[in-house]
């Protein structure tokens, strides 16, 4: 297992490196550089800029060399010193910037998914175990429902509509969870909700598929020959070991909901990576862009090392060389 686990930081390692050059350079493929957008707030405050004066910003900016050498400048600082660089736009250290939002998207990830296990996995026991009962309906079209419905869509309802009918809008000044946890959590409990139904959605289904495949096995029907209970059945036999595609899916989910909570933490005026990525690349802020997709990297693949390493908990035959 240790050295499983050693491979598998290293294949990180290498992972990682390649993320940076993708991302370092894919971004500035997009229409409009960081100069252009720079310049054009300096005009909208009434300034003129001259080339001298936009040679002058590009050299500060280090923005003046070939890109290669950014990438080189760049990575060398995060390699030698930690440094991540320096926000165009805001001209300070992005490692902080980073760090001051990443709480806000973690619990937004963390209670969306939270909500989804809460969820997906009972029902979807319960599915399986009441096949083709009007509750299996039920379950099963709900859980078509909530895969088919965008986020964004329920998320702008939700703003619009208990508003427009009622008076009342979600809460939208973020209190820390350490100040207050019940005002923190009403404000993270909404879009939490919305974000995770998609996942709900599917941990239903996986759930249900795998329960009703593990139902069938001779190990399960023999012990309900033995007279066992349902329960002891369900909990102590079948759930187990229908559980490893449902951990598999779960690790994939965390990274589409760390991804998918731009558009909620932007309706919902959520301070989080999601919000800053957005703005970053509406500014062309390519160190922010860079260090919020490396972070976000590191984190899915520490989850899905952990994922795969749970597999041997849930399933002693599966050994790791």
């Amino acid at each position: 297992m240790t050295g499983y686990i050693v491979k598998r930081l290293l294949l990180l390692i290498l992972t990682l490196f390649f993320v940076s050059i993708i991302v370092f350079f894919l971004v500035r493929f997009v229409p409009g550089s960081a100069m252009d957008i720079i310049e054009s707030k300096l005009v909208a405050a009434g300034l003129s800029v001259d080339e001298a004066s936009r040679q002058a910003i590009a050299h500060k900016l280090g923005l003046d060399v070939p890109a290669p050498v950014q990438y080189v400048r760049w990575i060398g600082g995060i390699l030698t010193r930690g440094d991540f660089g320096n926000s165009i736009m805001q001209g300070t250290p992005v490692m902080p910037i980073i760090l001051q939002r990443m709480p806000v998207t973690f619990e937004l990830g963390i209670l969306a998914l939270i909500i989804a296990l809460l969820f997906g996995i009972p029902i979807g026991t319960y599915s399986a175990i009441r096949q083709d009962t009007t509750g299996d309906y039920i379950t099963r079209s709900l859980a078509i429902l909530f895969i088919a419905v965008p986020a964004f869509w329920t998320g702008m309802m939700v703003m619009i509509f208990p508003t427009k009918w009622w008076g009342w809008s979600p809460p939208l000044e973020l209190v820390s969870f350490t100040e207050n946890p019940i005002k923190n959590l009403s404000m993270f409990i909404i879009p939490a909700t919305l974000l995770g139904l998609a996942t709900v959605g599917s941990s239903m289904r996986i759930t249900r598929t795998m329960m009703l495949e593990v139902m069938r096995q001779d190990y399960i029907k023999t012990a309900w020959s033995k007279g066992l209970t349902e329960m002891m059945v369900v909990g102590g036999h079948a759930i187990k070991n229908a559980f490893i595609p449902v951990i598999t899916l779960i690790g994939a989910q965390m990274g589409m909901l760390i991804g998918g909570s731009v558009i909620i933490e932007q309706i919902f005026v959520l301070p989080g990576m999601g919000q800053l990525a957005l703005n970053a690349l509406n500014n062309r802020d390519y160190p922010i862009i860079a260090g919020i997709t490396l972070i976000t990297a590191v984190f899915v693949m520490f989850i899905n090392l952990i994922v795969d390493i749970s597999y041997t908990w849930l399933d002693p035959r599966v050994r790791y060389q």
